[in-house]
Parts: structure tokens; C-alpha cells; sequence
């Protein structure tokens, strides 16, 4: 598909995720050299996460660096190299990217489009022999995540999904709590992430692209329930959509609600919105409990523990965490924090919690 100036981002989304051809590609056998210092990362799709987190983050990780963009939209492009340098060689469209399997300046791939073409594009940076970081949610489908991960593996790369929380401190006590169990067996949890959008004709509310607050906003929720807990859910009890805005979310989901019961008993109310704000993580146990409000935002982590425990400690930026994280492990070949096998569980799950909404009844995992 050509991307030219008088074709616009919004065709070249639709007609990209309408797209069923399989671009088959040679696997150059990609090596990374040992003594390379920083990881070469190549960012596809320059929107917002791009533009003002994960460039300016990569500015200021110790393990990777900002080395190629990927993008459907010309004009971008003498912006992002006047910003950050970027080489003629080191810019790549939609129809080129395979190209990039010949850049030994660039290490990793990230993913960073709307949820219905990262399958695709994934695939495709498997493709090239570059490890290959997606952002969260990994994919529409179940299926699709399985195609993102054989695919790694075939290629023999590393595939890390964007899960930032899962290298925020605060979080990691929390996930440190759901083994230690310092306040008594877990009983009940909530989890809350959404925020309002305004906008109004955009890809999150089209379902071919992977539109909908749960997509969006309630893998928070759900993934939160699930380390919280340090479970997997057997059951979602029951689940159900609101909308305030019916001429907008005609597609997709704009609030959901749903209930996650696990092996222990203990059970999750949960809800997502792009209609409101919410932002909590509050675990009840036996014995006392523990909350993060906020548990989800940019800005920091803050929380607190039923015995006046303050949860309150302080990263710089959340981004810079993530990728040095993932740098730093795929350069030591050790395991991944976030691998793509995280992101496949919680689709799964999504895929659980509408069809529960849809019958109108509790559905077994």
C-alpha cells in the first residue's frame, strides 16, 4: 500500500487493518552483538505515546536509544530528525519496513498503533530478526497474540508487551504482596482505570481497530486484578456496558464493568471507562488492606497499607524503566519482565468478559 501526503493516517488505519495478505519475509538470522552499549530502537506509528513519552524517554534510558521511526505520515519526518537526529537511513514507511532486517543500527522494533494492526506489524518485526516490543493491549484476538508469539520464536527474537505498571516499584510491592500475604489471604479487590475522551471520531471508538475502554483502558484492571491477586481468574462472574454517549460508541464499548472470580475465592469488581475517571487499586484481606490511588498514571504511583504503611516510592519516568528493563534483559539473554505470553492471558480474558456481556451470563475460563 503506498502512503503519500494525500493519503490520510485515518485510510491508511482502516485499510491496513481491512488488510488480510501475509507478507512473508526472509529471516536474516539476526545477531546481536555482544558489546553493542545501547539497544537501537525503531518506534512505528509517531502519535501521541510516541511523540511525548517514548521519545523523549529514550532520550534518558542507559540500555537503548532512539534510532529509527516508522510512519505513514510525510511530514512527520523532518520533524522527528530535527528533534532527534534521525538518519535518511533510519526512516522506514509502511512499505518498507521490512527493510529495517538490514539496519544493524537498529535492535528493536516497537509497536506502537492502534490494537488492530499490531498483530500485523509485529509479525512483520519478527520478520526483519529485531526483537519486538508491542504496547498494551497486545492484540484484538487471542489468536492474534498466539501468531504475534509463534512468530518470535520463529524468527528467534524476544517479544515484550508494553505493561508499564509491571516495572513500577509500588506495583512490584504489591505483586510482592500477592506471595507474602503479609495482611491474611486476599478476599475481595477493585480496580478501576478510565478517563474521559472527548474526542469523537477517532480509532478508539472503531471496533475494526481495536476501539472500547476494555481494549483501552481495562487491560489496567483486569492485569492489576491478576498480579494483585497472583492468580489466574476461573471464572468471569458477570460483566456489562454503559454508555453515556450512544452517538459516539455505536462500535465499541465506552464503560464496562465486570467480575473476576479466582482459584482462592477471592473475587474482583473492576471497571474501565473512556466516559469517566477512575483510577484506584484497593486489595481487602483477612487481616487489614492496601490500596495505590493513583495505580495507573504517569505521573507517579501513591498508596498506602491499612497499618499506615506508605506506599510513595519514586521513579522518573515509567517509560525509561520499562525499556531499560527490556534492553537490559534481552542484552544479558535473561527473561523478560513483561513477555508476550503476559499479554496473551489478559486477552483471553477479554475476550471472556465480552462474551460474558453479551450472554448475559457468568463464563468459565
Amino acid at each position: 500500500m503506498k502512503i503519500s501526503n494525500n493519503f490520510s493516517r485515518r485510510q491508511f488505519l482502516k485499510k491496513s487493518a481491512a488488510a488480510s495478505a501475509t507478507l512473508f519475509l526472509p529471516n536474516p538470522g539476526f545477531l546481536l552483538p555482544k558489546t553493542k552499549e545501547k539497544l537501537g530502537v525503531a518506534l512505528v506509528g509517531l502519535g501521541y505515546y510516541s511523540k511525548d513519552l517514548l521519545a523523549p524517554a529514550l532520550q534518558r534510558t542507559k540500555h537503548c536509544e532512539l534510532k529509527g521511526i516508522v510512519t505513514g505520515s510525510p511530514h512527520k519526518i523532518p520533524i522527528w530528525q530535527s528533534r532527534y537526529g534521525i538518519a535518511d537511513k533510519d526512516v522506514y514507511n509502511y512499505d518498507n519496513m521490512h527493510k529495517i532486517a538490514d539496519n544493524p543500527d537498529i535492535d528493536v522494533i516497537y509497536i506502537v498503533l492502534p490494537t488492530g494492526l499490531h498483530a500485523k506489524y509485529s509479525i512483520l518485526a519478527a520478520e526483519t530478526g529485531k526483537h519486538v516490543w508491542c504496547e498494551k493491549p497486545m492484540a484484538r484476538t487471542a489468536d492474534e497474540c498466539q501468531a504475534m508469539i509463534e512468530a518470535c520464536k520463529k524468527n528467534k527474537v524476544t517479544l515484550s508487551i508494553g505493561y508499564r505498571m509491571q516495572h513500577e516499584p509500588n506495583t512490584q510491592t504489591i505483586m510482592k504482596f500477592a506471595k507474602t500475604k503479609p495482611y491474611g489471604p486476599i478476599k475481595f479487590l477493585k480496580a478501576e482505570a478510565g478517563y474521559y475522551d472527548g474526542r469523537s471520531d477517532h480509532w478508539k471508538q472503531n471496533k475494526e481497530l481495536g476501539g472500547g475502554a476494555l481494549y483501552d483502558m481495562g487491560v489496567y484492571s483486569l492485569n492489576a486484578a491478576r498480579y494483585a491477586t497472583g492468580e489466574e481468574p476461573i471464572s468471569v462472574l458477570s460483566a456489562h456496558h454503559e454508555t453515556t454517549r450512544p452517538k459516539i460508541y455505536t462500535e465499541v464499548d465506552e464503560t464496562t464493568f465486570f467480575k473476576l472470580k479466582f482459584p482462592s475465592g477471592a473475587i474482583a469488581d473492576c471497571s474501565t471507562s473512556l466516559g469517566k475517571g477512575m483510577n484506584t487499586l484497593k486489595v481487602d484481606c483477612a487481616n487489614g488492606w492496601y490500596e495505590l490511588s493513583p495505580f495507573q498514571a504517569y505521573g507517579g504511583i501513591r498508596g498506602k497499607t491499612s497499618d499506615g504503611q506508605l506506599l510513595n516510592k519514586r521513579i522518573p519516568n515509567q517509560q525509561v524503566k520499562q525499556m531499560d528493563d527490556n534492553a537490559l534483559a534481552i542484552k544479558r539473554n535473561q527473561k523478560l519482565l513483561v513477555p508476550g505470553e503476559e499479554g496473551l492471558k489478559d486477552i483471553r480474558i477479554v475476550e471472556a468478559i465480552y462474551e460474558s456481556a453479551l450472554k448475559g451470563k457468568t463464563i468459565k475460563l
